[in-house]
């Protein structure tokens, strides 16, 4: 894997030597992962501390969900929930702190509360003021891909080629975020697993992530608990939220998020977005192992300790 090294505020953050975890802090009522468990500002401030010592290199706070067919909130009320826990954690941990929003105003606000991130899912297009906002506090910017917006995502998407059409968009948006005065070096980009695809291309995505690696920007993937997975084990629909069983599938939904997790860095995600920290740190902490072993590293090793085989 490339090496880079994206300055985000008083932190840095390096690719390549090791996939970089970012935790998701939800604020949210609604949110289909965790049914708005960490609502409230104390909630989500504990809940960020824990990502924190569970592994997390980055805690991604959002205050509006994206989850498919949900509808916008306004700015005013996602400052309110998002900005007391931005100032909190950012007194308190060590890491960068992410906005997970498509509102400049947002952002701004944001940054001023101690966010270094911006992670924008409509890839600087839904406001046409985010570009300048991430310029003129020089943050990094997370581009990702969406067809359509999250009320209209997955309506029957199509493509001719997935693979083809997400990388030419992301080439785009890197372009454009060039002219509004974003450095190369501070783009991060996301093909968009779960916005606007179905199970079969969020699957190719997946298979076929390393197509990515060609646009020389570090690619952040998120497959947590998304309804691909879901669709996979239970062979069924995701359907409204009401009708999911979220306690009882949880296990399976978040060891196939696991599994996906795995395959995402095999073939080349710098970082992993997770509602699971400390299991992705266990997952990463192997395929990382597995990645960089070298058969140069372990032939003719004399002193090497056999492995042993229980059972």
């Amino acid at each position: 894997m490339k090496t880079y090294d994206i300055l985000c505020g008083r932190h840095t953050l390096s690719f390549g030597t090791r996939t970089l975890i970012m935790g998701v802090l939800n604020v949210t009522p609604d949110s289909f992962s965790d049914g708005g468990k960490f609502f409230s500002t104390s909630a989500a401030f504990a809940h960020g501390k824990k990502l924190v010592e569970d592994g997390a290199d980055i805690i991604d706070v959002g205050g509006e969900s994206s989850r498919p067919f949900s509808k916008a909130v306004s700015v005013e009320e996602e400052c309110r929930r998002v900005l007391p826990v931005i100032e909190n954690l950012a007194k308190h941990i060590s890491i960068p702190i992410s906005i997970d929003t498509k509102k400049s105003e947002v952002a701004r606000q944001a940054i001023l509360a101690g966010a270094s991130i911006i992670n924008d899912i409509s890839a600087l297009r839904s406001d046409n003021k985010m570009a300048a906002v991430a310029a003129q506090y020089g943050v990094p910017v997370i581009l990702m891909h969406m067809k359509g917006t999250p009320e209209t995502m997955q309506l029957k998407p199509f493509y001719n080629d997935v693979i083809s059409e997400v990388k030419e968009f992301l080439e785009n948006v890197i372009i454009m975020a060039e002219k509004n005065g974003i450095s190369r070096s501070k783009i991060i980009i996301d093909p968009g697993i779960g916005f606007g695809k179905t199970v079969e291309h969020n699957l190719l995505l997946i298979n076929q992530l390393h197509e990515f690696t060609s646009l020389d920007v570090p690619i952040l993937i998120g497959p947590s608990r998304k309804s691909f997975i879901r669709n996979i084990l239970f062979n069924k629909p995701a359907g409204d939220i009401k009708d999911r069983d979220i306690k009882n599938d949880m296990p399976a939904v978040e060891t196939g998020t696991q599994a996906a997790v795995a395959a995402a860095v095999l073939h080349g995600a710098a970082i992993v977005r997770v509602h699971d920290v400390a299991g992705t740190y266990k997952t990463i902490k192997i395929v990382d192992a597995i990645k960089q072993v070298h058969s140069s590293t372990v032939q003719g090793c004399k002193n090497c300790e056999p492995t042993t085989v229980n059972g």
